[in-house]
């Protein structure tokens, strides 16, 4: 683990934010990316969990149902997130006191925030209590990918997403283009024009590059992994 992850760790213990953390279940650290991540099991996923049976579909060989994803101690973790989650507006004023007490600590450079590393969204109602937090906290820069366009589309009917969070809308299947839209996109081994996710020559990991962040950035591309 890197001194700056060791660092965001550590935070997390502190007496004033502990509180916080244990009430959403606690925040995640995963070692390829910048800053916070917010997880839960890809088995809850609304549309990943049917598209997992589909041949040739990315849910199909999923990256967070296998290796470190499979340790009881994440399973564990996802399923107290899950359950924090069944009160939403606990579970939002939480998040947003977290990340208040959190952004007192954390460098400009580090408050990039993503959801989910694993999981997606599980209600209407779930994505709003995300763009409350964003709102609230314009501090951070919030990523969250996800497949769910039924969601955006309701949710968009009524409000437009916060500047801070940028929900980028994940392909179904390996190989094809970004469905048009007006939002970010993200594709698997689509070979058409894009920015391609650099983390596959630089040991799996971010780097410097924050692309996913960035809503200008109209599609990321990744490997297949």
């Amino acid at each position: 683990m890197s001194s700056n992850k060791k660092l965001l760790g550590n935070l997390l213990r502190r007496k004033a934010i502990r509180g916080y953390n244990e009430a959403v279940g606690g925040l995640g650290l995963p070692s390829k990316m910048p800053g916070y991540a917010y997880g839960i099991s890809a088995t809850q996923c609304v549309t990943g969990r049917k598209l997992a049976k589909v041949p040739g579909s990315i849910c199909a060989g999923c990256y967070a149902m296998k290796a470190n994803y499979r340790y009881p101690s994440v399973m564990t973790a996802h399923e107290k997130r899950q359950a924090s989650l069944q009160d939403l507006e606990a579970w939002t004023r939480n998040m947003i006191d977290l990340l208040g007490e959190l952004a007192r600590m954390v460098p400009a450079e580090e408050r990039f925030f993503r959801f989910h590393d694993s999981g997606d969204l599980q209600s209407v109602e779930h994505l709003d209590a995300i763009a409350r937090v964003a709102t609230d906290r314009p501090e951070w820069r919030f990523w969250l990918p996800t497949r769910e366009r039924g969601m955006v589309r309701k949710y968009r009917e009524r409000r437009d997403f916060p500047g801070n969070l940028v929900v980028r809308m994940s392909e179904h299947m390996v190989g094809s283009a970004p469905t048009r839209n007006d939002l970010p996109s993200s594709t698997v081994s689509w070979d058409g024009e894009s920015h391609d996710c650099p983390a596959r020559n630089q040991g799996n990991e971010c780097g410097t590059c924050r692309a996913c962040w960035e809503p200008e950035v109209a599609n990321v591309n990744y490997a297949l992994h």
